[in-house]
C-alpha cells in the first residue's frame, strides 16, 4: 500500500504542476509580485502567493551585473553591484515562457 500511496501523490504533485504552467500559459507577459522561494547557481525562483505556483528567473537573463550564488547565506549576488536576491524577498517578475512538456515556468525579472 505505501508504494501505491507514493504513486498516488506524485501524480497528484504532476497534474498540480501542469494546471498550474496552464494557467500562466494564458497568462504570458503578465507582471506579478513573487517570493524567492529558492536560490541556486543557475537562477532564482519565484512563488506566486495566490496560485503557489513557481517560476524560475535565470541568472543570465538578469542584464545590469553577472550574479553568482553566495550559498552559506542563501543569496544572489552581483559582481559589480552588489545587489542581493535572499530567500524571502518580494520581486515583480513577468511570465516570459513556458513549457507545458517539462511543466516549467520561465520568467524575467521587473525593475
Amino acid at each position: 500500500a505505501s508504494q501505491m500511496e507514493i504513486s498516488a501523490a506524485e501524480a497528484e504533485r504532476a497534474s498540480i504542476k501542469l494546471k498550474q504552467v496552464e494557467y500562466w500559459a494564458d497568462r504570458m507577459g503578465q507582471v506579478w509580485e513573487g517570493s524567492i522561494s529558492g536560490v541556486t547557481e543557475w537562477g532564482i525562483y519565484v512563488e506566486d502567493t495566490v496560485t503557489r505556483s513557481e517560476g524560475m528567473v535565470s541568472l543570465r537573463d538578469i542584464p545590469d551585473d553577472f550574479y553568482f550564488l553566495e550559498e552559506k547565506n542563501y543569496r544572489i549576488v552581483g559582481k559589480e553591484s552588489k545587489r542581493t536576491f535572499r530567500l524571502g524577498d518580494k520581486i515583480r517578475v513577468k511570465v516570459h515562457a513556458v513549457d507545458l512538456k517539462k511543466k516549467q515556468i520561465s520568467l524575467k525579472l521587473v525593475k
